[in-house]
């Protein structure tokens, strides 16, 4: 189990890393995180939906994602509130408080998700959640030691020197945590090093010796790790990705989700894709404005309008600007969004863009399912996962056709459109279409699953070369 410091140490992509390290070792490896919190969520074959860095190690395992690599999801939609999902169907929503006490109850489900996602193999790589040492949140813990502990699985520390502090995180953890914790540590690694590492050698030394567990080695920075999905949207820019020819911005919602829709694009060389800070205004110069998925539909296009957002829309499209909108940002962009049930929020209804002439009634069955289909004359592929039923006349105008079904709807003058499926701008033929219809005559040779595929193996090269994975497999009680 890799356990960090902190938050956003970069334990996802170790785990992904040395997932693919230990599959191309022979090794039959599969990931497991047994708490995520996170809004960018993927849905898996089996009908369930995980976080969306989970698929991605699952990727790198050469598996197909299962709801039982990630068997609590908790999916933000207030400051103090979230939807849980277990063993990937929505199970209801809880407040930080109340999620504390339900804890105990999940423990078995996280168990039986492990020892399924075990059986058959050499190899499971785990995944801990925040700080291994957050001692306020011990009591009834899943996602750090109180599943270590309760799985019976040694551990790895995880220390980010990019932040600052990395000596104290480690020395400090060692000192916050109870005898029995601190020996279930078996070793430590430095992520995120920028520099010359001998810099760093005198501190391995005082590392060790202040707590015992012996170094495993210090990560250099992995600049590529930008190409890969993200998962938490802190990282998040404000700025472009390029200085292409082609600007697309996206307004960054609070409860902004499924943003890796955004990813394939911003792969290609010559498009500069922006995330718009609260309190910026939207680029009139763009050539396409991205409204992305959101967790809070509602809570967010409230968001939106108080940012003046709707305003820079309106001006926008009447100078000739294009918009699309995916999943709840496609239902923002209809006449009405009612929640009755008050599904995501306080029950009620609020008035949409306008952009669109389509309704959206959010209903209480979530949609949850990996399709397939064509657009533009073009393959796609990806995943439905939303609450809401949208009807409208604009929905004779399809944007995509699934399964044999009509998706997504069409303004008139074509300029403003909108559906439900995630990974639309992954399916290289669509992007391209797509892309040519803003810019005629453009064209790209990107492969972007390849490109994913490369930079994974690129990874565990990295992974391979600057830290001992032969002594991290033998701590794993590989032989």
């Amino acid at each position: 189990m890799l356990q960090g410091t902190g938050s956003d140490v970069g334990k996802s992509l170790l785990v992904a890393g040395l997932c693919r390290a230990a599959c191309r070792r022979g090794l039959s490896v599969a990931p497991f995180k047994p708490q995520n919190m996170s809004n960018n969520a993927a849905v898996t074959g089996d009908g369930g939906e995980i976080g969306r860095a989970q698929a991605l190690q699952a990727r790198a395992c050469r598996l197909e994602p299962s709801r039982h690599m990630n068997p609590v999801l908790l999916k933000p939609q207030s400051e103090v509130g979230a939807q849980v999902v277990v063993q990937g169907r929505v199970v209801g929503n809880t407040g930080a408080q109340d999620y504390h006490t339900l804890k105990p109850t999940l423990l078995p489900q996280v168990l039986e998700s492990f020892h399924l996602i075990g059986q058959g193999r050499d190899l499971v790589v785990v995944e801990g959640a925040g700080s291994a040492a957050e001692v306020n949140l011990r009591a009834n813990d899943i996602a750090n030691m109180g599943f270590a502990e309760a799985a019976d699985v040694p551990v790895i520390l995880i220390g980010d020197i990019d932040r600052g502090g990395v000596i104290a995180s480690l020395v400090g953890t060692h000192a916050l945590l109870p005898d029995a914790e601190r020996r279930r540590i078996k070793g430590w690694v430095i992520n995120k090093f920028r520099g010359d590492p001998a810099l760093f050698e005198p501190a391995v030394g005082l590392i060790e010796d202040r707590t015992g567990w012996p170094g495993l080695g210090v990560l250099p920075w992995f600049a590529k790790a930008g190409r890969l999905p993200a998962e938490d949207s802190s990282s998040l820019n404000s700025g472009g990705t390029s200085d292409g020819q082609l600007r697309i911005a996206v307004p960054r919602l609070p409860r902004i989700a499924n943003f890796d829709d955004c990813d394939p694009l911003a792969a290609e060389s010559d498009v500069a894709l922006s995330f718009i800070a609260p309190g910026e205004p939207l680029p009139q110069d763009a050539d396409l404005i991205i409204l992305p998925g959101s967790k809070a539909t509602i809570a967010d296009l409230t968001f939106l309008r108080a940012q003046g957002w709707d305003v820079d829309l309106a001006a926008y499209l009447r100078h000739g600007g294009h918009v699309i909108g995916l999943c709840a940002g496609y239902q923002m962009l209809g006449t009405r969004i009612s929640d009755p049930q008050g599904i995501e929020g306080p029950p009620g209804a609020v008035a949409g863009l306008g952009l669109l002439d389509i309704a959206t009634e959010m209903t209480g069955e979530k949609t949850l399912r990996q399709i397939s289909g064509h657009g533009l004359g073009q393959e796609v592929r990806g995943y439905e996962m939303h609450m809401g039923r949208t009807e409208g006349p604009d929905r004779t105008r399809p944007l995509l056709t699934l399964d044999g079904r009509p998706d997504g709807a069409v303004s008139a003058d074509g300029r403003v459109m909108g559906c439900y499926l995630h990974g639309l701008f992954a399916a290289d033929g669509f992007r391209r279409a797509f892309l040519a219809t803003l810019r005629p005559g453009r064209d790209s040779d990107l492969a972007y699953d390849a490109m994913v595929e490369q930079v994974l193996d690129d990874l565990a090269d990295h992974i391979e070369r600057h830290l001992d994975v032969t002594e991290i497999l033998r701590i794993a009680g590989i032989r």
